[in-house]
This record gives C-alpha cells, sequence and structure tokens, in this order.
C-alpha cells in the first residue's frame, strides 16, 4: 500500500483529486466503501456515521457523518447522488451555502484496483462573506481536505487488502 498520488489543491471552486493503488479486486474494495455502517470504523477520520434514509447503498441513501477537521468536530448530510456498482459513486453534500461532490472510481489494474477520489466545492452559491473567508483561508482548508482524503484512500486499501 503505497501514499495516494495528488493534485494541487486550491479553493474557493476547488477540485481535489488523489488515486490510491488498492491490492484487492474490485469488488473487495467496492464492498469497503459502499459499508456505510462500518465506515466509522474503517475511516479513522469518521467519528460517526448516522443513517438519515434509506438502508444499504444506493442513489437516495442519506447520513450525516461526524469528523473531526482542523480540530474541531464537523457533521455534514451527506447522500448518494450515482451508483455503477463496483466502478463508480458519487457522494453529494451542501452545506452553507457550497455544494460539495465527492467522485470514486475503481478500476482494475495490475494485482489489485485502482481507487481515485475526486472532491470538488463549488461556493458559487455562497454569500459575499463566505467566499471572501474562502479566499482568505480556502489554502488551509483545501490543505486539510486532501490530507483528510488521503487518509481515507488509504483506510479503505487496508480494510480492502485485508477482507
Amino acid at each position: 500500500m503505497d501514499n495516494p498520488r495528488r493534485r494541487a489543491p486550491t479553493l474557493p471552486n476547488t477540485e481535489i483529486q488523489l488515486t490510491q493503488h488498492v491490492a484487492a479486486t474490485p469488488a473487495k474494495v467496492w464492498a469497503v466503501l459502499t459499508d456505510l455502517d462500518a465506515a466509522a470504523t474503517t475511516l479513522t477520520g469518521v467519528i460517526s456515521i448516522e443513517r438519515v434514509s434509506g438502508e444499504g447503498y444506493a442513489v437516495g441513501t442519506r447520513w450525516r457523518e461526524t469528523r473531526k477537521m482542523l480540530g474541531k468536530e464537523a457533521a455534514e448530510e451527506m447522500w448518494v447522488a450515482e451508483v455503477e456498482a463496483e466502478r463508480r459513486t458519487v457522494v453529494k453534500a451542501n452545506s452553507r451555502g457550497a455544494d460539495y461532490t465527492t467522485s470514486f472510481t475503481l478500476a482494475p489494474s495490475g494485482d489489485g484496483t485502482d481507487l481515485s477520489m475526486t472532491f470538488t466545492a463549488d461556493a458559487d452559491k455562497s454569500s459575499f462573506l463566505a467566499k471572501a473567508l474562502m479566499k482568505l483561508f480556502g489554502g488551509l482548508g483545501a490543505k486539510a481536505t486532501a490530507k483528510m482524503m488521503a487518509q481515507d484512500l488509504r483506510d479503505i486499501a487496508a480494510a480492502a487488502e485485508a477482507a
């Protein structure tokens, strides 16, 4: 298991993309990635997951995810927007006027799977003050987000490889 490859992050209206090679089949990676009920155990950055609606993992499934980021706990409601089993999924969230999209893509590669995670933040609907704060502190937030994403990918890889 190696470190995820990165593209440099910037905010607002940012995109961060990371890829992690996982020494496991796409089916095993998918099983870990979509197991919402085990996410707080699998992902070291997640404090808790509370289902809001839906069972399993399907379009429309919603949950409240609590993480510690930049020293503070934050809870965001998220939902599954797209599912292409064992190939791709898209998760969305909206917070304080910004739209967040996280896409996961699984591609067979050699002895395992390349798991790519792309995070986009669209602050176009944010207030003037929120946009100004994002410009001021955006770099710090983008770096923290990239670090969190890299850890999530390592955690998913470790769980899939152990399965």
